[in-house]
């Protein structure tokens, strides 16, 4: 210990030795040594200021071939070694080396304390190393191993010195990444502990540094038994860093950090919440001025942000957001933390727009992202990942605003990433995957299909780098799944969309209940299952599967939930389309009340509302067929105008809400008779067709709608025009319907009704003729069982009277009245069209006994005339 009265017995001597006496360097030089150890005890710079103006002193009494010199050189340079660690200034530890480096040369080998200047040098040279963009570690290695030999087993300073040694191999491990050094610094640090036992004064900071590079080591080879073993000499060290120790704060800092790391490899919740607590009593440590104040800002935001992606807690996001943002203030242009800050901060703030949606987060984290990777040119080792969360906030971008140059950057940006990342990497896979992701994006927007085709193998691949049992498996067989079924939708190969469903299948395996991902998987099979139901038409996809898992999946998703209302759509699809199978009335008004609700959770301004709008409108006038009420019917059309106009000219469904909106104005008409529906109708119907050109896979349907409205107003008005036009249309939808195609038995039928009109309207017997022609045609296509036989035979059976009418065929009245019959018992009673088939019925008898005379017809057509 050194006393003040030390201090003043030394300063005594020194008075006592004026200038140009012979003992005056050696009583400067004691002065100077007290004062230095004062300093030491005390830490006032004072203290260290004046034993340094003496040691200079000193230096200029003992020039070049004093015996002492070298004791000179060294005392100075450990006393502006200790400055510069106080003070920070690079001048005192450029002159710390320069010192040393003299000193050393005086002290050659064979000299007493050659190994104390080996070691000085040594440490002076690898604080240097962070201030310049020369490898000097190879020189302070390499001196440190000289000293190292000076010192055997059983020398006081041997532990000093593997201590140091460790150090300075750890800072090489950091700065080239050679595994061995690493190796070699935990091996030092081993030896330099056991030199350490309990009550060494240093023994704290060699469990301290042992435990840091376990944790390197971890961090290399993911080695369990390292990090535990960093935890427990991280814990030791704490136990020796009490209340006021000044190194306390690194010691919560780094098993902090070890406890992060633990809870990144193992998921345990403890963990993390202990090194949130550690964080923040490292904090209260390191008050506002200290110079690692940034550090523990940054390092607890970390695991602030860890925490909210695992519970989900807003306050953690927000104190998260808040501490990177005083990091970042303390990490200003050139600081070497501040690309860390930078990014950090990007990535709590996109958090932040993934839970709330503020749009001014994601644009910031964007701006962030773009700051980050500014800094980490071509060659940094994070320059990767600032690539790939660049791209991420870019395509989230995209997603909420359309831009493509957004897409187009965080393709770029991926693949940038992706060749940072090479085989044997461990995020690679990650690389493919949200590569892939914004192909299919792009794809989805442009429609090339070469990004598909591209994205599906870059699937493939990332599946492949994920095998059973690793964490993200789940993730590639889902995203793999969902391009398999864009594929499948492009060119309807059944083999896309069986490979798509058994990756679904897989993945929500892989989502058990709880999982946060679980709805989207029971969403995205139950979709596959409706488009194989679509393809196939097995019942069980879409009752069973289909409608089951979308159920299971809005329960996942309740009020509040950003998805809820794709479920709300995609059950309400199900259904609609179960109405339209069976005819249970209870599944259209379910669908009906869940457009409702999804419409409502997706207000003016959020993209897909159009689609909302449509498909409400669609189930509304379904709902209309089967029980007439003329709200449902108007409400129909106001949505489906609401549509039209969230559709202008080139949107690619303009076309079909165009025809949906003609559909329902026709329906009015033929329910209310206002002629102006009926004119709008033809009008919409013609700008259907416009945008349908020969070709499109809906020109035939559109063909026939119009063909249809023209008929109808042909009937209001009689001008001839309007049924030779429906003619022309519905003999160029027919052409589009040859045998074997759906669409051709309805084709039949309406071309054979307004032949029947222009024959009624125009007496020609080839028109009569070609209806009954192709009436017996569309007939056949409609066998027994068939849910539209009934209407086939009613028509063909009409236009066998009115030829039995013009020609007095008895054969053609015989037909019609059988098959006027056979229509009768499709029609039972309840049935709309019951009244019609008993009235015509009925004519046909009348008919029949006007030209035979037999009573029981006549008798049956008055019952029948009062039946209807």
């Amino acid at each position: 210990m050194v006393s003040t009265d030390d201090v003043s017995h030394k300063r005594a001597d020194l008075e006592s030795c004026p200038p140009g006496d012979n003992g005056r360097d050696v009583a400067s030089f004691n002065l100077a040594e007290a004062l230095y150890n004062r300093f030491l005890k005390r830490r006032e710079i004072d203290d260290l200021a004046e034993a340094i103006a003496l040691f200079r002193d000193v230096l200029e009494l003992r020039p070049s071939q004093h015996p002492d010199r070298a004791s000179s050189l060294h005392w100075l340079a450990l006393c502006l070694s200790d400055r510069y660690d106080k003070q920070g200034v690079l001048a005192d530890l450029e002159a710390a080396i320069t010192l040393g480096r003299e000193a050393l040369e005086l002290r050659p080998p064979g000299h007493p304390c050659r190994s104390v200047s080996l070691y000085n040098l040594a440490c002076d040279l690898e604080r240097f190393q962070k201030h310049t963009l020369r490898d000097i570690l190879e020189e302070a290695v390499q001196l440190h191993r000289a000293a190292l030999e000076l010192r055997p087993s059983g020398h006081p300073h041997r532990a000093s010195s593997l201590h140091s040694l460790a150090g300075c191999l750890s800072d090489r491990y950091d700065n080239r990444g050679v595994a061995a050094d690493l190796e070699e610094a935990v091996t030092l640090g081993c030896a330099a502990l056991e030199l350490r036992p309990p009550g060494h004064p240093h023994r704290g900071i060699s469990l301290y540094t042992l435990a840091c590079d376990l944790n390197r080591k971890f961090q290399k080879h993911t080695l369990l038994c390292d990090l535990t073993e960093a935890i427990e000499l991280h814990r030791a060290a704490l136990e020796l860093c009490p209340s006021e120790h000044p190194d306390r704060a690194s010691s919560l800092h780094s098993l902090a950090f070890c406890l992060s790391n633990k809870y990144d490899n193992q998921g345990t919740t403890p963990d993390l919440d202990e090194a949130v607590t550690l964080g923040h009593a490292a904090l209260v440590l390191r008050p506002p001025g200290h110079p690692h104040r940034g550090v523990s800002l940054h390092r607890l935001a970390c695991d602030l942000h860890r925490r909210f992606q695992k519970c989900a807690l807003t306050d953690d996001l927000e104190e998260a957001i808040r501490l990177h943002r005083a990091a970042l203030e303390l990490r200003p242009p050139g600081h070497l933390d501040r690309a860390s800050s930078l990014h950090s901060l990007a990535l709590g703030l996109s958090d932040r727009y993934d839970s709330r949606g503020v749009v001014a987060d994601l644009e910031e984290a964007v701006m962030l992202g773009h700051a980050a990777l500014e800094l980490r040119p071509p060659g940094h080792p994070y320059r990767g990942v600032s690539l790939y969360n660049l791209a991420c906030d870019l395509k989230t971008r995209f997603q909420q605003c359309a831009l493509t140059d957004d897409l187009e950057e965080a393709v770029q940006l991926h693949r940038a990433a992706l060749e940072l990342r090479p085989s044997g990497h461990p995020h690679r896979a990650l690389s493919f995957c949200s590569l892939a992701l914004c192909l299919s994006n792009r794809y989805d927007n442009q429609g090339e299909v070469a990004d598909l085709e591209e994205a599906i193998m870059l699937g493939h691949v990332s599946l492949g780098l994920r095998p059973p049992r690793h964490p993200h498996r789940s993730l590639s067989l889902y995203s793999l799944a969902c391009d398999l079924n864009r594929r499948f939708q492009k060119y309807a190969l059944m083999d896309d969309l069986k490979e798509a469903i058994e990756l679904h299948r897989a993945a929500l395996e892989l989502r058990p209940s709880s999982h946060p991902d679980r709805a989207s998987s029971l969403h995205s099979l139950a979709l596959c299952l409706s488009n194989r139901y679509d393809i196939k038409g097995v019942f069980a996809d879409l009752e069973e599967a289909a409608i089951e898992l979308h159920r299971v999946a809005l329960e996942l998703r309740p009020s509040g939930h950003p998805d809820r209302a794709s479920s709300l759509h995609s059950l309400a699809l199900c259904l609609s389309n179960r109405y339209d199978n069976l005819g249970v009335f209870a599944d259209l008004e379910e669908a009906v009340t869940l457009r409702r609700e999804a419409l409502e959770l997706c207000p003016p301004g959020r993209p897909h509302r159009d689609i909302f709008l449509n498909n409400l409108a669609c189930d509304l006038r379904s709902k209309f067929q089967q029980h007439p009420l003329s709200h449902d019917l108007k409400e129909a059309i106001e949505l489906h105008h609401a549509a039209l106009e969230l559709r202008p000219s080139g949107h690619p469904d303009r076309a079909s809400s165009l025809y949906s909106l003609a559909l329902c104005l026709s329906n009015r008409y033929d329910n209310q008779g206002v002629v102006a529906d009926l004119e709008e109708a033809v009008m919409l119907g013609r700008a259907t067709l416009d945008l349908r050109p020969p070709g499109h896979p809906d020109h035939a349907i559109s063909l026939n709608n119009l063909a249809y409205n023209l008929r109808r107003r042909f009937q209001r008005h009689s001008l001839a025009d309007d049924l030779k036009e429906a003619i022309e249309l519905h003999r160029g939808a027919l052409i589009l319907h040859p045998s074997g195609h759906p669409g051709r038995a309805p084709s039949l039928r309406s071309l054979a009704l307004c032949l029947s009109d222009r024959y009624d309207d125009q007496g020609v017997a080839a028109d009569l003729e070609e209806a009954i022609t192709l009436g017996r045609a569309a007939l056949e296509l409609r066998p027994q069982g068939h849910p539209h036989r009934g209407i086939s035979l009613y028509s063909l059976a009409c236009d066998l009277r009115r030829r039995f009418q013009n020609q007095a065929l008895m054969d053609d009245l015989e037909e019609a009245i059988e098959m006027h019959r056979a229509a009768l018992e499709l029609r039972p009673s309840g049935h709309p069209h019951r009244a019609s088939s008993l009235g015509l019925l009925a004519l046909c008898l009348s008919d029949r006994y006007d030209n035979q005379g037999v009573v029981a017809d006549l008798e049956e057509a008055v019952t029948l005339r009062r039946a209807a």
